[in-house]
């Protein structure tokens, strides 16, 4: 008997990775306007951090880069900041206003959440769960969400006078969105392959949420961009690779084995390895340890 493939419930996301066109401008608008740090650069490479030791986000400049129409190709949605607590993101809240982006917000339920767009309009969503023991489901097993207007006020009051001073340690990289080409050939990869669970099937919204150990999602793919959406270019700005960790070396290697086993193509680079979802986006899979 077939034993179906499941990821454990420890897994979780790590480093997003950015193609950009301008280096010096996208590390101005990560440290200043979302809040992280410089960790290190390159002529072309720069990672950015939370703690000072940990890469959340890698930018690479491409020489001569195009940026594609909004909702014309599959790839990149957003990237979510996940952020440790309700008052840390209303100190980030007070520091994007204060930026003058424009900025989009909902009150998913489960969590609190605002958006905006990098330079190169990649889309970032910067937010706070609430509760776990809050978080209801319906019929189907679905987790219960919505965009409801947020109580900014409320998060101003938290935020109160404390000075800025970034995104703070424990900021981690909560979840990725996806336009994909079709949902099902999406839910084969991610669910029959790498073993993510469906956590959301909303057909209405033409959407499906994936997670592991029961999360609100770590994955969400929608059709919006239209069904067969054409793959983002590679000279194109967007997402390079987003990362899977996983908790030790034998966890790893069984998600190794079942991407062999589904005939997916993958390469090992170092101690880390690299495969691609039906939109041609990397997944770097990896351990904490």
């Amino acid at each position: 008997m077939t034993t179906t493939y499941q990821i454990p419930a420890t897994t979780h996301l790590g480093e997003v990775s950015l193609r950009i066109s301008n280096l010096e401008r996208s590390i101005q608008f990560y440290t200043e306007v979302v809040g992280l740090k410089l960790l290190e650069r390159s002529e072309k490479i720069a990672t950015l951090t939370a703690d000072g030791k940990q890469s959340l986000l890698r930018l690479e400049k491409l020489t001569d880069a195009v940026t594609m129409p909004v909702r014309s190709t599959s790839g990149l949605y957003h990237f979510a900041i996940l952020l440790p607590d309700r008052k840390s993101l209303g100190l980030a809240l007070r520091n994007l206003a204060e930026s003058g982006i424009e900025i989009g917000q909902g009150d998913h339920l489960v969590s609190e959440a605002f958006y905006i767009s990098d330079p190169d309009q990649n889309g970032i969503e910067i937010y706070a769960d609430r509760a776990r023991d809050t978080w209801k489901r319906d019929a189907d097993n679905n987790y219960i969400m919505s965009s409801d207007p947020i109580d900014v006020d409320s998060l101003f009051a938290l935020a109160a006078n404390e000075p800025w001073q970034g995104l703070p340690a424990g900021t981690v990289i909560g979840h990725v969105h996806f336009h994909v080409r079709s949902l099902e050939e999406s839910r084969r990869f991610y669910t029959g392959v790498l073993g993510f669970d469906i956590v959301g099937n909303f057909a209405n919204m033409s959407a499906l949420f994936v997670s592991a150990g029961g999360y609100h999602h770590h994955i969400r793919l929608n059709i919006w961009a239209g069904a067969g959406a054409p793959v983002n270019p590679d000279n194109a700005t967007g997402i390079d690779y987003f990362t899977i960790i996983y908790d030790g070396k034998e966890q790893l290697e069984q998600a190794v084995e079942q991407l062999r086993q589904s005939n997916t193509s993958i390469e090992q680079q170092g101690k880390d390895w690299f495969t691609v979802d039906p939109q041609n986006i990397r997944i770097r899979l990896t351990t904490t340890s």
